[in-house]
């Protein structure tokens, strides 16, 4: 039996499957204590948690970094080194500004310490670190009085032994990172700042793995990590950086495991929650990047490739100094939630302006149990009116609902236009609660015509995490040209990472015949600063595709030597199959609507649909809208639906194709 749970802003959501059928359910969530709304939700799907494994999306460790609430960490380096994290690149955020702010590092200067135990980029010693050296450290410790401790040296992915000895002697009541063990790669501020990270919030995880875990104990409990891979609890709170983009990763595996039900696979996909909407690409499989950024840090490990923005169902509606409507970033959160939950939030927000409009039924209950309310809604939105010189709170809906569309078409186009991406080549995928209220306008503004609302849509991080198969992801820096290695010794270091995570998968209980592995390099030409990732082919022909691949990238190619900067590993599992219960019309064919309402801007009556009943060849003409206990999908004048086998929603815009 298994249980996905994805921890948000706003809902905690829930997907049981028995091994026969699926089960949904959502719950607000509790951020002052996530296992809280976690407990609620088993305790009213009256689970048993006997032969029941649990895969867990946490929000725990990314709240602790935004809000600058992680652990009291050490960072220790080589002499000199100190500075490195505060440096950073130097990169202005205000280009133009001759007064910027002062952005504060990330470890205080008393948090720094520096040692010995130096190796240069050949792994040759040029400082040794004595016990002098060992034994100040341990003054430092004493005196300092830290929760977690970062060890990042110089090179140390070549030779960790310096790293090893300095953590053998620290007591072992301290959350200890080694960047020889975190990130073993190249680039000393991304590598610092990583290692940095995993101990910042490493401490909170464990702890917050290890409750959750007792709690549900006789359950297993397994976690999301940010690559899209699962792992069990005890690994995850060691390794706590591989879990800062834990939620979004499930749902891009959710789409990845519909799309293949249903025989498609280019999405572009908008996962709009209560709080922030993140937005990305896939194209047969998720794409990773090392090049991640969170909270304005660079994070080196491998990550689900997404852009996140502020802009959920909760997004706050301001109107600024200069008489210009705002929407995001700051949420209403699940507490006190937006207006028209009637739970003390008077700020308006996006569901307000939806209620407002008539595109969210004031019937709808939100999870399958919220109800809303519409007067509260309005009334908050009348604060917006005066202000931006408007006549009614429908116009203010209009605009609000205008500036979010506007804001998260800006991050899709982000992912696709600017990457040379045509969008219009993909289908729009939309989830998350609020992602159908949005679809239509969306897919219009980027010129596509073809869209999807799957199946379970307002849980379908959850139900990702529920398929989702175990994993790991490995790095190697090498650093040389690609001509200077033979075919063999490159093979030999594809092994010795490709042993490595074999082994911690061996530790999970996972089959070692069941594993898939794939290779990849990050190759440039010499003297380039980024890479480009492509599947090991052998040299000639990786070379070759490099070649290709940067010229189709960048317009060009150059008459340059080919070097070999990292090799990267993924050993996967099996995806879990869960089997999903064909589309089963709880009335006739061709049934009739629920009923019809208002929505603003449309002459006439809007007719209201309820997924569950409507039939596999029935089309639905827009406008119209569709709901099911955890989402809502307006469908906008000129388009057209179909569901599949599945119950999963495929949208057409028949003007533009007409």
């Amino acid at each position: 039996m298994l249980l996905g749970i994805d921890t948000g802003g706003t809902f905690t959501d829930f997907v049981y499957y028995d091994g026969k059928s699926v089960k949904i359910h959502k719950v607000l969530s509790t951020p002052d204590m996530p296992e809280r709304a976690i407990l609620q939700g088993i305790s009213e799907l009256e689970i048993d948690l006997n032969d029941l494994r649990v895969i867990h999306g946490s929000t725990v460790a990314t709240n602790a970094l935004l809000e600058g609430k992680g652990a009291r960490t050490v960072y220790i380096t080589n002499h000199g080194l100190g500075d490195v994290l505060a440096i950073g690149r130097q990169n202005r955020r205000e280009l133009y500004n001759l007064q910027p702010e002062p952005v504060k590092p990330p470890v205080p200067r008393e948090l720094c310490l520096e040692t010995g135990g130096r190796i240069n980029a050949h792994g040759d010693i040029i400082e040794e670190l004595t016990q002098e050296d060992i034994d100040q450290l341990g003054k430092s410790i004493d005196h300092l009085q830290p929760d977690a401790v970062a060890i990042n040296l110089l090179y140390s992915f070549i030779d960790d032994n310096f790293e090893k000895k300095i953590a053998g002697a620290l007591p072992e009541s301290l959350f200890i990172s080694c960047s020889s063990d975190i990130f073993p790669g190249q680039g000393e501020y991304e590598r610092g700042i990583t290692t940095w990270l995993n101990a910042y919030v490493g401490p909170l995880m464990q702890r917050y793995l290890k409750q959750v875990s007792d709690d549900i104990a006789p359950a297993k409990l397994a976690v999301m990590r940010s690559s899209g891979q699962t792992c069990l609890a005890q690994q995850a709170g060691r390794e706590a950086v591989h879990l800062l983009l834990s939620g979004p990763a499930g749902g891009l595996s959710g789409v990845r495991f519909i799309g293949r039900k249903s025989k498609q696979q280019r999405f572009l996909t908008f996962d709009m929650g209560g709080t922030s909407t993140d937005v990305a690409l896939i194209d047969g499989e998720i794409r990773l990047t090392s090049h991640g950024i969170i909270g304005g840090y660079p994070v080196a490990i491998p990550m689900v490739d997404m852009h996140t923005i502020g802009a959920g169902g909760g997004s706050i509606a301001v109107v600024d100094a200069g008489g210009v409507l705002q929407v995001g970033p700051e949420s209403a959160g699940a507490v006190p939630g937006p207006a028209c939950y009637g739970q003390g939030g008077d700020q308006a927000t996006i569901t307000d302006a939806n209620l407002v409009l008539g595109r969210l039924p004031e019937s709808t209950l939100l999870g399958g149990t919220l109800p809303l309310d519409l007067e509260k809604a309005r009334k908050s939105l009348n604060i917006l009116i005066q202000p931006l010189g408007l006549n009614n709170v429908n116009e203010a809906a209009t605009g609000i609902v205008r500036v979010a569309n506007e804001n998260m078409a800006q991050a899709l186009h982000m992912i696709s236009v600017q990457r040379g991406i045509d969008p219009r080549e993909f289908t729009l995928v939309a989830f998350g609660g609020a992602g159908g209220l949005h679809i239509c306008a969306l897919a219009g503004i980027l010129g596509m015509t073809k869209a999807m609302v799957p199946v379970y849509a307002g849980v379908l991080s959850a139900l990702g995490m529920l398929v989702a198969p175990p994993g790991r992801q490995l790095v190697k820096t090498i650093g040389m040209l690609l001509s200077e290695y033979s075919l063999d010794s490159i093979q030999n270091a594809f092994d010795e990472l490709i042993e490595s995570a074999r082994s911690a998968l061996i530790e999970e209980g996972v089959k070692v015949t069941d594993l898939c592995v794939l290779q990849s390099v990050d190759l440039c030409y010499r003297g380039q600063a980024f890479t480009l990732n492509l599947d090991w082919q052998g040299i000639e022909s990786t070379e070759a595709n490099f070649h290709k691949q940067h010229e189709r990238q960048f317009g060009h190619r150059l008459d340059f030597p080919v070097e070999l900067v990292n090799i990267r590993v993924g050993v996967i599992a099996p995806e879990i199959d869960v089997d999903l219960e064909m589309h089963n019309p709880k009335g006739p064919a061709g049934s009739q609507p629920e009923y019809e309402t208002m929505v603003y801007g449309i002459d006439g009556l809007v007719p209201v649909w309820k997924r569950s009943k409507l039939a596999l060849a029935q089309y639905v003409s827009g406008p119209a809208i569709i709901i099911d206990e955890v989402s809502t999908v307006f469908i906008e004048p000129g388009w057209e639906c179909q569901l599949d086998k599945c119950g999963n929603i495929f949208l057409e815009n028949k003007l533009a194709n007409a």
